[in-house]
């Protein structure tokens, strides 16, 4: 069986079963083969834009017997994809502004496609706000802990959506509502980490700065973001 780490089980996890799905910069191929595995969906296009993680995806499929619902392509984003192939594309672990350029970019080949599986690594109110305000509708959020590293993951579906606050921007809409425990962790150390660097800028006489207000602002929202445990 095709073994995948606790970050990625949790993003398959949000795959709508059933889906035909494309998973867009798929490096070995290990998601779809698992969702394949596990019988959550019937097929895969898995997309990579460098041949190497292409030829790792097909030496992974080959080796589970999955040729024949699986088709590997070599893609820049969405480029490759047709209209009408896939009811769900996920996007797992890349930047969030490359990950926005390939949503903006795919628009014309991703008609049809009913949900969204996203999971970025920086930038992620950005990811937020891009969606909710370009006819995308955020309806599931998680975030865990792997190895050490905060990751969160969100399924969107198309559609328009009423505009966020932005500290549900920040920290997550759906995540703050759910009062979700690895959220609260994460806000605790973010509270920890910028009062110390608040403490320096005070000591380093660069209290009124533009880099005091900003931290001041955003320790600010993490007060904000705590009042959802209370």
């Amino acid at each position: 069986m095709q073994k995948i780490s606790d970050r990625l089980i949790r993003v398959a996890e949000l795959v709508p079963e059933g889906s035909r799905l494309a998973d867009v910069g798929t490096d070995h191929g290990y998601v779809p083969i698992w969702l394949l595995e596990k019988g959550i969906i019937p097929s895969a296009i898995a997309m990579d834009v460098n041949r190497g993680p292409l030829l790792r995806a097909r030496e992974n499929r080959d080796r589970y017997g999955y040729q024949k619902v699986m088709e590997l392509r070599l893609s820049n984003g969405l480029e490759k994809l047709r209209p009408g192939e896939a009811d769900t594309v996920l996007i797992a672990g890349m930047g969030g502004p490359l990950m926005i350029q390939i949503l903006e970019d795919g628009r014309e080949n991703s008609q049809g496609v009913s949900a969204w599986v996203l999971q970025p690594q920086s930038e992620i109110p950005s990811v937020r706000r891009y969606l909710i305000t370009h006819g995308f509708n955020i309806v599931d959020e998680i975030m865990l802990i792997d190895e050490g590293k905060y990751y969160m993951a969100m399924k969107a579906l198309p559609g328009e959506a009423e505009p966020w606050e932005d500290v549900e921007y920040l920290f997550g809409k759906y995540l703050l509502e759910q009062r979700h425990p690895v959220l609260k962790k994460f806000l605790e150390k973010e509270k920890r980490i910028y009062l110390r660097i608040l403490s320096q800028l005070t000591e380093n006489h660069q209290s009124g700065t533009a880099r005091c207000e900003e931290v001041t602002a955003y320790m600010t929202a993490l007060d904000r973001a705590m009042e959802y445990y209370k």
